[in-house]
């Protein structure tokens, strides 16, 4: 299995996973319905301008990040397609988004005027989106503001809506009163701006729970994002879309040994030795690579195809593992532990398998926020 030069931690990249997950998405939308994917934070992990590349290639017509630095950097990775920025930013980056044709995100006219006067000073058009805040009390205008909004803006001529969007609170939440109250006002908004004579451009709502979900309200284009990494957004959508894990996280042993009875683990020494024959064996990685210290002594890591218990308090680029030889059914004398052998964190080995849901569970998290964890600082290795 191939590993870095330059340490033995990384992170793994499935790619057939990721082309699979998001051709399963497509194929859920209707002809005519564009999909949109979401790769900020890095592609929760993964790694943007990568993912984008495959992602288009197996279906993505455009592609969303969260701040102007991201989209700056796809536009320097040769990413070329439409890419939408999820929330107005400060107005003192308009000129970046005219410089690399980034979407923004709008809701200000202070900010919708200057983005339009810099891309017309530029020869270019200013395209952007219009945000609905339809309840979840974030970004956005509220559905009675919207025509009122466009009236203030629309006679730039260096602006344009390339379309109209909201996000739902809930929509992983079957029969839930709140989605529907937030359908409603944004189907209202949508109908203003029509009645109004307002072209609202790419009219969309559905996230991936929504997606999959909520197939009525697909519209002219779905925003899919933590789906298309393999992980449920929710138990309602699971048997409903078959999604394969795009992300493991493996690492090397760097140091084995058999400690004394009694003996201490890492700092602290909240793990002790409990009896004879237990081998200790440490790994590269640690709370700033996304193994949040939380899990100390909590979790398990896979070893050739055996769970073996983390030991110690995990240390900001280490941590720990006991082999306990009398008490591990499924260990034989031949799987002691060497230098160099592999270890997994997420994924599987064997017949065993640890999930990103998994540890989300353990650290009282969900499966985004653990995936994005370990993408900061690990080396990524696509296959």
């Amino acid at each position: 299995m191939r590993s870095p030069d330059t340490r033995w931690a990384w992170v793994e990249i499935d790619q057939a996973a990721l082309r699979k997950n998001t051709r399963a998405f497509k194929n859920l939308l209707p002809r005519g319905t564009k999909m949109m994917c979401v790769i900020k934070a890095d592609a929760y992990g993964h790694g943007a301008i990568p993912c984008a590349r495959i992602m288009h290639a197996a279906g993505a017509d455009q592609f969303a990040v969260a701040t102007v630095d991201e989209g700056v950097a796809l536009r320097e990775g040769g990413i070329t397609w439409p890419v939408l920025m999820l929330s107005e930013p400060p107005v003192e980056s308009v000129p970046l988004l005219v410089e690399h044709d980034i979407m923004p995100t709008v809701y200000t006219e202070e900010f919708a005027l200057a983005y339009g006067e810099a891309a017309a000073a530029a020869g270019k058009v200013g395209y952007y989106h219009l945000a609905v805040d339809t309840g979840m009390n974030r970004i956005g205008l509220r559905s009675n503001e919207v025509v009122d909004f466009r009236r203030a803006i629309d006679f730039h001529r260096g602006l344009v809506c390339a379309g109209t969007f909201t996000h739902f609170a809930t929509a992983d939440e079957p029969r839930n009163w709140d989605f529907e109250l937030q359908v409603k006002r944004f189907k209202d908004a949508i109908g203003y701006l029509r009645d109004a004579g307002f072209d609202p451009g790419l009219v969309h709502c559905d996230n991936t729970p929504g997606t999959v979900l909520h197939p009525e309200l697909h519209l002219d284009m779905a925003r899919v994002g933590v789906g298309l990494y393999g992980m449920h957004p929710c138990d309602a959508t699971r048997g409903l879309v078959d999604l394969e894990p795009v992300m493991s996280v493996r690492a090397r042993v760097t140091r084995e040994l058999y400690p004394s009875v009694g003996a201490g683990v890492s700092y602290g020494c909240t793990y002790r030795v409990p009896k004879q024959n237990v081998q200790v064996a440490t790994i590269p990685i640690g709370y700033a690579d996304g193994l949040s210290r939380t899990l100390s002594n909590r979790m398990k890591v896979l070893c050739h195809g055996m769970r073996c218990r983390q030991a110690g308090n995990i240390c900001m680029d280490q941590c720990m593992f006991a082999i306990d030889v009398n008490t591990n059914r499924s260990y034989h004398p031949s799987d002691e532990v060497h230098y160099g052998d592999l270890v997994t964190i997420i994924g599987r080995d064997g017949d065993e398998e640890i999930t990103v849901d998994e540890m989300a569970e353990l650290r009282g998290t969900i499966n985004y926020e653990v995936t994005c964890d370990f993408g900061l600082r690990l080396q990524k290795v696509y296959v």
